[in-house]
């Protein structure tokens, strides 16, 4: 194995494209047996620890290497963080209940510990927040198997996952974004903020503040109002990177789409703490899972995919098609969470939904592990 990429985003898609349906179907009642039998918690233990860590290692353990320019990841290593991370989604399934927790830990500190050695190695000062953030991971992920702790590890998950992209997404976003106006000479080119300014550090401040108080203190009016506060905020760091400019271009507006359920999700969580009789916590939860995680980690997988496999950096109908699907699945999955879980709606809304990693698997999976085009090789 030489690109942490290839296995884990294939991987992790999915998962994901199985994991909805079997809840689904268990959810209407059908089946039997531990792959029929996930239930709630397991539903939330996979999608978080399960699909979003594969995906969450497989940029990580892509980026890390530009940031600090230190080999990547690879071989043997590489081989045996996979498997790791295969024998804890065997464990959650059919081991027992001490197996799945110590295999499946592993697997986030041993990625945490990875990027710690890899960050300090190469004085990259600027990601320790990154590393940092991986670590919290893991250790949230500790907390989900106390069961004192599991309705907050989950809150603390779902936290460090949008921090994860409000930090990183706030660096990729603008500047693919001024990369490709450059690309076809916009006027906006000039115009475009540069990365990490004075707003950007508030509005993540608001945020760190207003998901470390959804963490510990999620049923405050303080809590709604700041969650509140850091949606709006983030839509209009949003709103300074000039996406609809894009328009024209899917691999450059998905990451803006998928940036702008950050503010969605914030607002919807917040209302559901300030309002709880008109706005069902469900529907918050799954503005961040099914659509920031969800819309984000496929934008971000299309892109890394096709710049590391020496693909154009230009959406396909395949690729348009799949955000197109994820979108269209996160709001009709937060429709069905405001009308009480109403069946067409959540059955039609994880079609869609995973069927956008379903198509990921199909559309891309001859590209993960198929040979470079011709010119690209001839570049290396």
């Amino acid at each position: 194995m030489q690109n942490a990429f290839r296995p884990f985003f294939l991987a992790g898609a999915f998962w994901a494209a199985a994991l909805v349906p079997l809840w689904v179907w268990e959810y209407a009642g059908g089946g039997h047996g531990s792959l029929a039998s996930l239930g709630l918690t397991g539903h939330a233990h996979e999608m978080l620890y399960g699909y979003l860590a594969a995906i969450i290692c497989g940029f990580s353990l892509t980026a890390i290497p530009n940031w600090t320019g230190r080999a990547p990841v690879a071989g043997t290593g590489l081989a045996a963080l996979f498997a790791v991370w295969i024998a804890g989604r065997a464990a959650s399934i059919g081991f027992d209940a001490m197996a799945a927790t110590i295999i499946d830990i592993a697997f986030l500190f041993a990625l945490a510990a990875v990027a710690w050695r890899e960050i300090l190695a190469g004085q990259n000062w600027r990601n320790l927040p990154v590393a940092g953030l991986l670590t919290l991971f893991a250790l949230s992920h500790l907390l989900f198997h106390l069961p004192a702790w599991y309705p907050g590890a989950i809150r603390g998950t779902l936290s460090v996952a949008a921090l994860l992209i409000a930090v990183i997404g706030g660096r990729i976003v603008p500047s693919f974004t001024r990369n490709w106006l450059a690309s076809i000479d916009s006027p906006h080119t000039a115009t475009m903020p540069g990365p990490m300014k004075a707003y950007d550090k508030i509005s993540i401040a608001i945020l760190v503040l207003a998901l470390l108080c959804w963490t510990l203190i999620p049923v405050e009016p303080l809590t709604g109002i700041l969650l509140l506060l850091a949606g709006l905020s983030q839509i209009v760091r949003l709103a300074r990177w000039k996406g609809l400019a894009t328009l024209s271009e899917p691999l450059v507006w998905s990451l803006h789409a998928g940036y702008g359920w950050l503010g969605i999700a914030a607002g919807l969580t917040g209302a559901g703490i300030l309002w709880p009789a008109s706005m069902p916590p469900s529907a918050g939860l799954h503005a961040m899972a099914a659509g920031l995680i969800g819309t984000m980690t496929l934008a971000v997988m299309t892109r890394a995919s096709l710049g590391h496999t020496g693909r154009p950096r230009s959406a396909d109908h395949v690729t348009t098609l799949i955000y197109a699907l994820a979108h269209l699945g996160a709001v009709l999955r937060v429709c069905a969470a405001l009308r009480d879980n109403e069946p067409a709606l959540l059955i039609a809304g994880a079609t869609l939904w995973s069927g956008a990693f379903l198509l990921f698997c199909i559309g891309y999976a001859p590209m993960l592990f198929g040979a470079k085009p011709p010119a690209a090789a001839a570049t290396r």
